[in-house]
């Protein structure tokens, strides 16, 4: 579920959950009336915690496999297998049998496998 339609969900829940009681308040209600207020606040209760608690849509997977060597050289970076910066990506990331990675000089950096930094 994407963002936008899972602030939706939550804000039409919620409204269906707050109009409740509201209905019980303004008119003396029946049974029928208590009833259906009920089910109207069971299913807004429902579809709040569903769009609560449901990952969103745009989980990714991320495989390297068997890559090739990598050089980095005066500040550089190299990375054979998979980058997520500040730990970016919701989904699974898997590497194997990733190449060598080599760094030469000052503030040069290699990572053979996943990067999270």
């Amino acid at each position: 579920m994407s963002p936008r339609w899972k602030i939706t969900v939550i804000v039409l829940a919620a409204a269906g959950v707050v109009s409740t009681p509201l209905i019980w308040l303004l008119d003396s209600p029946d049974a029928g009336q208590l009833a259906g207020a009920s089910v109207q606040a069971a299913v807004g209760i429902a579809a709040l915690v569903r769009a609560w608690f449901q990952q969103s849509g745009n989980r990714t997977v991320d495989t390297a496999v068997r890559t090739g060597v990598a050089d980095a050289s005066g500040g550089g970076t190299s990375v054979t297998g998979i980058r997520r910066p500040q730990g970016r990506g919701s989904g699974s990331a898997k590497a194997e049998g990733t190449g060598s990675a080599t760094a030469n000089g000052d503030g040069s950096s290699a990572v053979s496998g996943i990067d999270y930094t």
